[in-house]
């Protein structure tokens, strides 16, 4: 498979930090990747408290918020890391937020005040203080089926980390740290992105201990859901160059779709992955599966952020499903969930045999 052109690198037309983030090391790479990067809107704020990101209407606070970059400092919540099953023993954040513009938005009612993002200036107390959580853990540590990955940190479940790489370095940083760290036992950090610029990824000292997946979905989905993301063929060209620099690599699905020639369009799917994979020496990949869903409040939020949005959000046509603290979220229905999964699990043994599906959702 070709690699195909590459879309343009989100640049964010504002800067904001906070007081105490720019008396932190990090910042000043940050601001020096943002000037390089050509942003010349830089405001140094005289408190903690983010200001100036809203606009005249909700449309205009969503257009501000979405092309600032804020520098901050992680509160105490972000540094007391929690589960974050079905992925990884635990979640770490090295930013909030996403400049990408998809209209299923996880972060949607997640996130409160304006969808800015957020990139965490403490990069290393956040990385240092992930040593008290090795050994520990329920989803990968000390299991059966996944124990072999170590003790497992998601840094990607408030951010595509890869997106904002370009002018944080984050994620450059968190790699080479848990590829260098002396640990109390074996770790893994995770990522999942929907961008494909990996070039400052390719050459770090991993040892193998990063797996990053590329978030795909059909065509028609991508296409019409995704704005402001990477096509899908530059996703796997670059999971493939990160494959063959030795990373041990992954395929996160999602959010899937019963679509109009849903089996025909991931079929299609599948077969371009293999392709770009095929080959790779060595080649250690898995495969995560989640479909579609939403909540009460995403719903809300997501209607005001894309008023004309064709996405399928009718709780009439979904099942509900009660999280943690009695949380409620629509999901497919369980016979069409069942029949998408029996689906999927004979579709990857035939087109990608060598993806071990971790989970579906």
């Amino acid at each position: 498979m070709s690699t195909p052109r590459r879309t343009r690198l989100w640049v964010p037309k504002h800067v904001v930090v906070t007081r105490s983030a720019a008396e932190l090391p990090h910042t000043a790479g940050i601001l020096a990747r943002c000037e390089a990067a050509g942003v010349d809107d830089v405001e140094f704020l005289r408190s903690d408290r983010l200001t100036g990101l809203r606009g005249a209407d909700e449309r205009a606070t969503y257009a501000r918020a979405k092309s600032t970059l804020a520098v901050v400092v992680s509160p105490p919540s972000a540094r007391k890391l929690q589960p974050i099953p079905p992925s990884a023993d635990w979640r770490v954040d090295l930013a909030r937020g996403c400049p990408a513009h998809c209209q299923y938005c996880y972060l949607a009612g997640s996130l409160g005040g304006p969808p800015v993002t957020r990139v965490y200036a403490d990069l290393d107390t956040i990385l240092a203080g992930t040593d008290a959580y090795v050994g520990t853990g329920a989803v990968t540590s000390g299991t059966e089926a996944r124990g072999h990955e170590g003790t497992t940190f998601e840094a990607s479940c408030y951010t595509d980390p890869l997106g904002i790489e370009h002018v944080t370095g984050s994620l450059a940083a968190a790699v080479t740290h848990v590829g260098t760290h002396d640990f109390g036992g074996p770790v893994q950090l995770r990522a999942t992105t929907k961008f494909g610029a990996v070039e400052p990824l390719l050459d770090l000292p991993h040892h193998g201990r990063t797996r990053i997946r590329a978030s795909v979905n059909a065509d028609v989905v991508a296409d019409r859901f995704e704005g402001g993301t990477d096509p899908v063929a530059v996703r796997l060209a670059g999971l493939g160059a990160l494959a063959r620099a030795g990373y041990p690599v992954g395929l996160t699905i999602a959010p899937i779709m019963p679509v109009d020639g849903w089996r025909e369009r991931y079929t299609a799917l599948l077969a371009d992955a293999a392709a770009e994979l095929d080959g790779v020496p060595g080649l250690d990949l898995t495969v995560e599966c989640i479909t579609h869903r939403f909540t009460p409040g995403s719903k809300e939020v997501l209607e005001g952020w894309y008023p004309r949005t064709k996405l399928e959000m009718d709780p009439e046509r979904r099942s509900r499903k009660h999280g943690r603290f009695g949380a409620v979220k629509y999901v497919y229905p369980a016979a069409e969930m069942a029949e998408m999964r029996t689906w999927f699990t004979a579709a990857l043994t035939d087109l990608l045999p060598a993806g071990r599906l971790l989970y579906w959702t």
